[in-house]
């Protein structure tokens, strides 16, 4: 993980950030590649199910719902501002 990257799991609700690394089984990786978790790709963190788990998150105008022990291993670049969601 770079200096700047944190991990998916750590952004709250609106915050918006730049998918970095998936440091995941390479099964894993691969299909969440297929879903749209490029490099470079912007992430919003949407809402959680009960007791934060899973999270949905959009990426690339698709919902995608992670359970937090994946998200984990997602590193990611936070931007300065987020949305109202």
């Amino acid at each position: 993980m770079s200096d700047n990257a944190v991990s998916l799991a750590d952004l709250r609700e609106g915050e918006r950030a730049i998918l970095s690394e998936l440091d995941l089984p390479q099964n894993t990786a691969e299909h969440l590649m297929c879903l749209g978790f490029i490099p470079g790709v912007e992430i919003t963190v949407g809402k959680s199910g009960p007791g934060g788990d899973p999270r949905v998150y959009n990426v690339d105008g698709s919902n995608v719902a992670l359970r937090r022990d994946v998200s984990e291993n997602v590193a990611v670049l936070p931007k300065l501002w987020k949305t109202n969601s």
